[in-house]
């Protein structure tokens, strides 16, 4: 019997694609779930897969790996869509696909398929993913895009009929679109889809609203070597343990919210509010530690490239040659990249109030006030008439 790997949630849309694929593509389905982080359900997943049908489920413990090779690389580059997006959706999907056609092929399926709509920038990442690992031998399977359900009304009669349970929330009017990961917490539709609505609080998952955060500063120290986070308040921590602390941390101070209206890759304005509470503290420590540690030249080729590097990613580009030729530019003096920053969190906001390392990059006697002779303030002079003259240069 043929076989299909589905990208599977264990949620109502993704159980409604499986049984939609069994009845039309007549094949065995493997739900395959990756846990990056996002509020998972493990003994829901296997049941709902197993009232399918379904004999293979495959949960893999993906957070390590995922924050590691994925996240950290983003931070490195600074990575921001649009100016604000620190794209936690975005980075999340390529990993995904490289396990789901990892796992088609040591099954031997013909098919993977996702869940992803016909509107939205996932099935772009998903498929590039899948193009990218699988090539032509594996077929992409894209319910949404093929299918002739119309709406939620649609999918709640369809799920009646196929005897699959439907949550509370799922009656009736549609809910909120919540994507979530270790890194970050998206939420679009309903109300938000009108951008002059404000957002409601209680769509915030995992900060609290800078209003009603401490009225204390908390004070928190990340430990940077070779570029990345290795440790924070002195602890030395795996990586999705502290992006775990991070967010904790930030979110009990209202830190690493958005409110946007972001520009799809196919074309079409949407309107989504982002959560990165870690991520928000690790921008800005990472930031100031490359402040003291790099070169204005090496600091300002990574700015140049910054904008490029964000879209290839938010664009599904994550593999391409392109993406890894300005990985190679950013980490280019990554070993230079270390030492202590300690931030204070305050009702939303971050302030830096240290920056340690070893790194020799700063100079406090060249940048002193005080008189000093390793600094030659003639030639600032001749500096100025050169650069008077390049005024009227095209």
């Amino acid at each position: 019997m043929k076989k299909i790997v589905l990208a599977y949630s264990g949620g109502l849309d993704t159980s409604i694609i499986l049984r939609w694929l069994q009845e039309n593509y007549k094949a065995e389905v493997i739900a395959y779930t990756s846990d990056i982080g996002q509020e998972i359900d493990r003994k829901k997943i296997i049941r709902n897969a197993k009232r399918l049908g379904v004999k293979k489920i495959i949960i893999e413990d993906l957070k390590n790996i995922f924050v590691k090779d994925y996240v950290f690389p983003m931070i490195r580059a600074h990575a921001v869509y649009e100016g604000v997006y620190l794209l936690g959706t975005s980075i999340a999907r390529p990993l995904i696909a490289k396990r789901q056609i990892e796992v088609a092929k040591k099954f031997k399926a013909y098919a993977v398929s996702h869940g992803a709509t016909g509107k939205g920038n996932d099935q772009v990442r998903f498929e590039l993913g899948y193009a990218f690992f699988g090539g032509k031998k594996i077929k992409t399977i894209a319910p949404w895009r093929e299918w002739k359900l119309q709406s939620r009304a649609d999918l709640i009669k369809y799920a009646k009929k196929n005897n699959i349970p439907i949550p509370k929330d799922k009656k009736g009017a549609p809910p909120f679109s919540v994507d979530d990961n270790i890194f970050h917490t998206s939420t679009e539709g309903k109300v938000l889809e009108n951008p002059k609505n404000s957002a409601p609080e209680f769509i915030f998952q995992r900060t609290i609203s800078p209003e009603k955060a401490p009225n204390k500063k908390t004070k928190v120290r990340i430990t940077f070597k070779n570029s990345d986070p290795v440790a924070v308040n002195g602890k030395k921590l795996k990586p999705e343990k502290i992006l775990e602390k991070l967010n904790i941390l930030a979110g009990k101070n209202g830190i690493g919210r958005v409110d946007l209206v972001e520009n799809r890759f196919i074309g079409i304005k949407s309107r989504g509010v982002y959560e990165t509470p870690g991520g928000t503290l690790l921008y800005a420590a990472h930031r100031a530690i490359e402040s003291v540690t790099l070169d204005k030249k090496t600091a300002h080729e990574k700015e140049r490239v910054m904008p490029e590097y964000a879209e290839l990613v938010y664009n599904g580009y994550w593999f391409s040659k392109k993406r890894i030729k300005l990985q190679k530019i950013i980490d280019k003096n990554k070993s230079k990249v270390s030492g202590d920053i300690v931030l204070g969190l305050y009702k939303g906001n971050i302030t830096i109030l240290s920056r340690r390392t070893k790194n020799k990059a700063y100079s406090m006697k060249k940048v002193s006030f005080e008189e000093n002779k390793t600094f030659n303030k003639k030639k600032v002079e001749s500096f100025i008439n050169y650069h008077s003259k390049q005024l009227n240069k095209s």
